[in-house]
């Protein structure tokens, strides 16, 4: 697979805009509008906080949800920071897109997998507040389906995806993040989230595995991984979804059984729904366009386990 240069500048306009200039080739159906290669793509960061979206779990993976805010310490370059902002999210609007390998190396496992994804977004999207998006990969990515919230036009773009071709995940998942999921702002009133379900190969993508993953962390989108891969032997596939998940602060899941994949959509769906979140403004403030590392942690419970992202990229200035 041949990378090409992820090109990107940084803009400080009032709070500050992101504009990307390169897009990775996404295939539009017609019924959707297609954006123009030379069309900015604006995404807005606030220069003075960052928002920190986690969960937290005990050894056994249950969730945890009666902390408070003096439970938790954040580390931002070895320096402990001061919480500004804490609450535990069970309702924030969701910003949801669905990734679905349609290439040939999924095609036993296809139809169980639309189900299960269908059986998600019916208990995953509320009406009043949240929006969810289809985007299919092979060869290329596909907008199936834009950011909306009917469950049965989700449903029916479900159903209508055929299997076939090569394998663009880095691709699917920088143009979801950039150009879709980023869009509502300001970022800390809304959780974004990708599950992608494939095997975890790439071998058509314009972009690389560190560009995409540098993409979710900007637009503050976590990512969910459910491997398709049923030879209860780890591939390279399974071990970039580990690492994708790992880094945004999501979790990838091993269905090894298709009777298994009803359990981890539903694993997702509760962790969407048991949040918190945090905000700091980072002292000392730095506005260099570099990814600055975060340890977040439970004052002395080594016992429990938080889930969230590696650090966050600061705007430059």
């Amino acid at each position: 697979m041949k990378s090409r240069a992820l090109l990107a500048t940084f803009a400080a306009v009032g709070a500050g805009i992101w504009a990307a200039e390169q897009k990775p080739v996404v295939q539009q159906p017609v019924q959707q509008p297609v954006v123009q290669a030379d069309e900015p793509t604006r995404i807005q960061v606030d220069v003075t906080r960052v928002s920190l979206l986690y969960t937290v779990t005990d050894r056994k993976g249950r969730f945890v949800t009666n902390l408070t805010k003096d439970d938790f310490e954040v580390i931002d370059s070895k320096k402990p920071q001061n919480i500004l902002e804490f609450n535990a999210e069970s309702d924030l609007p969701l910003r949801l897109g669905i990734l679905i390998d349609t290439s040939n190396s999924i095609r036993e496992r296809f139809k169980f997998e639309q189900d299960a994804a269908i059986e998600f977004l019916n208990n995953s999207i509320h009406a009043n507040q949240d929006r969810a998006m289809l985007v299919s990969f092979d060869t290329k990515a596909e907008l199936v389906s834009d950011l909306i919230a009917d469950t049965e036009k989700l449903a029916t773009a479900i159903r209508q995806l055929r299997p076939g071709g090569g394998t663009s995940l880095y691709d699917a998942i920088f143009f979801a993040c950039r150009d879709k999921l980023s869009q509502d702002q300001p970022k800390h009133k809304f959780r974004r989230a990708i599950v992608v379900v494939s095997d975890g190969e790439d071998n058509q993508s314009q972009y690389t595995r560190d560009q995409a993953l540098e993409m979710a962390q900007k637009a503050d989108v976590v990512i969910y991984g459910i491997s398709t891969n049923i030879s209860k032997i780890e591939s390279d596939g399974d071990k970039v979804l580990k690492y994708l998940t790992a880094e945004t602060g999501g979790k990838a899941f091993f269905p090894f059984k298709v009777e298994d994949l009803e359990q981890s959509f539903e694993n997702i769906a509760n962790e969407l729904r048991h949040q918190y979140n945090i905000a700091y403004r980072p002292e000392p403030l730095k506005t260099d366009g570099l990814f600055h590392a975060v340890e977040l942690r439970v004052k002395n419970r080594k016992d429990l386990v938080v889930h969230v992202r590696k650090g966050y990229y600061a705007l430059k200035m």
